[in-house]
């Protein structure tokens, strides 16, 4: 079945085609014909997982253009850490095609948000069944131009408009790097293939200085998609978009996508010291960082936007310190609870009416399917024992102690403290204590069955599939997904016992404070009113990039127009009337023809623009059409030119 993995894109590429141009034409919009298409890919990536297990693997590739002698390659690859991700991609995304059913009913872009949907899955999987770098960035650009249209579906807010583009142009921000990267590997390596890169590593012909400004111009390609400290800032405002949006690209395939970049070019990490250092550090600084804010947000989805931030940082921080199984796993089990979270915190919006915990309370009466689920994938976040996610954190704190990164040890000890706190937070604000609103709470249901069962399914999963990596299955996931050779945890009551410590804290201190109301919360505001008015304020990042970059372009443009007036009208002027003195002294000049050459000048540039202005039409069926008509004379060039 292996053989085989290239359908698994192309199913739902081919849902996107047929919803686009002819969902009208059936039941429902064409959602059926995506949920179809998205589930065949998944029960085709389940039996390729088995093949995987047992032995199979998969490369192919044909020739797609030349470069000189060298040539050019496009294919696919099959090998156990695709197959692990071709698995969680098309399960998350099933289960948010169905879960939309109920979510986005009555939606205006009904057929637009489905078509997208599927766009986006067979983008994340064109992605992950790369086998070089230069299609790997094709579809990488792909998910980054989904996710714009996914996030600003409700366009018509003004808010949602501009988070959309705010995800977009902080993400090209480390995309620019990351191609340049992708370039300076070629220009070592003489191949985009991941295999051929790590042969010319091997063989010492791509290493020192080039070969770690290559790994950190490609690591800020994922700080971006990943939303890695300092460009985060764009997560958090995604939360505008749908929540099953949210639950798709912030769980399992946008910010996936960084930590699976590096995991795929760990070749050229790992022979780094200081990649693999920055790579690490960026991590732990994420963790702590996005943790800390999550602690005061009052909107639902932002505290798992924030917890989306700092759990990336743990893989990042696993993948740093040479954990790469536990980076791996982490982003496995991390994806599953994640997404539970956010489908669950979608039921309780769509119960109430509202993304403000303060607005709650006491909702696990009236939902006690979105309660139960949200309190499974919870404590799987907050790391309690057996639930998936203490396995996969337990490792991360494992490979930083084992790897002597004592520092990264305990910050990462103080985001798991924090983690439990604001998760557990949430819960009591949202589920627990009287209503904080009575007309709300009155009209708060329990969600469909095509929400509810999405929630059960996942809840199971986030119970058992921690056990993949521990030692009651022999650390099976260890022997499977692996970069050099595998690795065992080897058992440290030390770590066990501040793994343990951090969500019994966590969870407690969260308790006193908004459950039993032991310990004040107006009290511990006010003591701490300085440090609470900086989280709440994001460390007033958003403000500090509002100086630099819009208002200090602002200014730039300014200073530029002051130039262009006063200096350059000033010469011009200058000019014209030495010019003038001259003519009338010699006769030999002609102003008219000077002041008709300057301003001809402006006139021509003038002019260009607005020829230039008519070729951006706003029409995606124009640019497709150039960019066809662009590869036929490109094909017929390389055919008649050799």
């Amino acid at each position: 079945m292996a053989e085989l993995a290239w359908l698994v894109p192309v199913l739902p590429l081919a849902s996107f085609l047929f919803i686009s141009l002819a969902g009208q034409t059936v039941k429902g919009d064409g959602d059926r014909i995506g949920i179809a298409a998205v589930g065949a890919s998944l029960l085709l990536s389940l039996a390729i997982l088995f093949d995987v297990i047992g032995g199979a693997r998969v490369a192919a590739d044909m020739v797609w253009a030349f470069f000189g002698s060298i040539q050019l390659r496009m294919g696919y690859q099959v090998d156990p850490i695709t197959a692990t991700m071709l698995v969680v991609v098309t399960l998350i995304s099933f289960l948010v095609h169905i879960y939309s059913l109920g979510y986005m009913h009555g939606d205006v872009r009904y057929k637009r948000y489905y078509a997208i949907l599927s766009l986006f899955t067979a983008s994340m999987l064109g992605l992950v069944l790369a086998d070089n770098f230069l299609m790997l960035f094709i579809f990488w650009e792909l998910i980054g131009l989904c996710s714009f249209l996914l996030i600003g579906h409700w366009y018509e807010k003004q808010d949602v408009g501009y988070a959309a583009m705010k995800a977009f142009l902080t993400t090209r921000v480390g995309d620019v790097g990351m191609f340049i990267g992708i370039m300076l590997i070629f220009f070592h390596a003489r191949t985009f293939q991941f295999d051929g890169v790590a042969q010319a590593v091997a063989a010492g012909d791509f290493a020192g200085a080039a070969l770690a400004v290559a790994a950190v111009l490609i690591f800020a390609g994922a700080v971006g998609k990943s939303a890695q400290f300092p460009l985060h800032v764009w997560l958090p405002d995604a939360m505008a978009g749908p929540t099953s949006v949210s639950a798709l690209i912030h769980a399992a395939t946008l910010v996936a996508a960084g930590v699976y970049l590096v995991a795929r070019a760990y070749g050229i990490f790992a022979p780094s010291p200081t990649a693999l250092m920055t790579v690490a550090w960026v991590g732990g600084i994420t963790a702590i960082f996005a943790a800390s804010i999550a602690l005061v947000m009052e909107d639902i989805k932002k505290v798992l936007a924030y917890s989306t931030v700092s759990q990336l940082g743990f893989m990042m921080v696993a993948l740093g310190v040479g954990g790469y199984t536990a980076g791996i796993f982490h982003l496995v089990t991390h994806a599953i609870f994640k997404a539970l979270l956010f489908l669950a915190s979608g039921s309780v919006i769509h119960g109430v009416d509202t993304q403000n915990m303060h607005e709650m309370g006491g909702l696990y009466k009236k939902m006690p399917v979105t309660f139960w689920t949200w309190a499974i994938g919870s404590g799987a976040l907050a790391g309690i024992y057996p639930l998936a996610g203490f396995w996969s954190k337990d490792e991360i704190l494992l490979a930083a102690h084992e790897g002597g990164y004592t520092a990264l040890f305990w910050i990462l000890v103080i985001a798991a403290v924090f983690t439990a706190f604001y998760i557990t937070r949430a819960t009591i604000l949202t589920f627990f204590g009287q209503p904080r609103d009575k007309k709300r709470f009155d009209r708060a249901h329990e969600s469909p069955a095509t929400m509810t069962v999405p929630l059960i399914i996942l809840a199971a999963l986030a119970v058992v599939l921690g056990f993949a990596n521990s030692p009651h299955t022999g650390w099976w996931f260890s022997h499977f997904v692996y970069f050099d050779h595998p690795h065992e945890a080897a058992a440290s009551p030390f770590v066990l016992f501040w793994a343990t410590a951090s969500w019994v804290v966590g969870v407690g201190a969260a308790i006193l404070i908004y459950g039993l109301g032991v310990i004040s919360r107006r009290a511990v505001i006010d003591n701490l009113r300085p440090v609470w008015a900086l989280l709440k304020n994001k460390y007033y990042f958003d403000e500090l990039y509002h100086l630099v970059f819009v208002r200090g372009t602002v200014a730039i443009s300014r200073i530029v127009g002051w130039f262009d007036r006063v200096v350059i009208d000033g010469i011009v002027n200058l000019v014209g009337y030495g010019a003038a003195k001259l003519s009338r002294a010699t006769g030999e000049f002609d102003l008219d023809v000077i002041d008709g050459a300057v301003n001809g000048i402006a006139v021509l540039v003038r002019s260009g623009g607005a020829v230039l202005r008519r070729l951006q039409t706003g029409y995606v069926q124009s640019y497709v059409l150039a960019l066809f008509v662009t590869v036929v004379v490109g094909l017929l060039v390389f055919a008649f030119g050799g």
